[in-house]
């Protein structure tokens, strides 16, 4: 699994789901019939065609000419400024199974998605936190160094963070580092993950 897993991510296996939505011929294929298909130029055009809501190359084309001899649309006098809207931590371990059911069944988060046959990639998400979770044959990191250091792989701020803790403590979750006030007057507590990730949960200053 480690070896295939690392060919995996070499090749972005990601866009094989892609190639399967945009192209029915490849659908029902794996991943790896999917990367050792042949993809030719044409196949390619195809695919970008219609993930913009075409049928083929020469229709989105036709689209382009005519959209260039149109006249260009003002720009909005009060543009919309940009909005990050979320952020996913990637938060690297050993064993994919391992580490989804922690998140899962202690953490109490949801499964968006799982890459990879068997999967080496996915998505953990509870309320407006997101953790990406990615398989690596060994940590990158000095576990010793971290611990010691606090070295976190994620900040989540939680509303009511004494309850959450409580809620983990009750579901048997090991702590980094219990519940407490901070001088600067928030609440948190360290949970560490089967890979000896570092995941922080924290109040907003003021709160409990």
């Amino acid at each position: 699994m480690p070896t295939r897993s690392r060919t995996f991510l070499r090749r972005h296996v990601p866009v094989a789901e892609r190639i399967r939505r945009g192209l029915p011929d490849f659908a029902g294929r794996t991943d790896r019939e999917v990367l050792d298909a042949s993809f030719s130029l044409a196949l390619a055009q195809r695919l970008v065609a219609r993930e913009l809501g075409f049928p083929d190359w020469t229709q989105l084309k036709r689209s382009l000419e005519a959209m260039s001899t149109r006249e260009p649309n003002p720009v909005p006098a009060t543009a919309p400024e940009p909005e990050i809207v979320s952020v996913h931590p990637q938060i690297f371990v050993t064993d994919l199974e391992r580490a989804v059911a922690f998140y899962r069944d202690r953490l109490g988060f949801g499964v968006e998605y799982l890459y990879g046959s068997p999967p080496f990639y996915g998505l953990v998400r509870r309320g407006a936190a997101g953790l990406n979770l990615r398989h690596v044959d060994s940590m990158p990191f000095d576990g010793a160094a971290r611990s010691r250091d606090d070295l976190l792989s994620a900040t989540i701020v939680v509303r009511n963070a004494k309850a959450l803790f409580l809620a983990y403590k009750e579901a048997g979750v090991d702590f980094h580092q219990p519940y407490r006030e901070q001088p600067w007057g928030a609440h948190d507590f360290i949970v560490a993950d089967p890979d000896g990730n570092l995941i922080h949960f924290a109040s907003p200053p003021g709160e409990p």
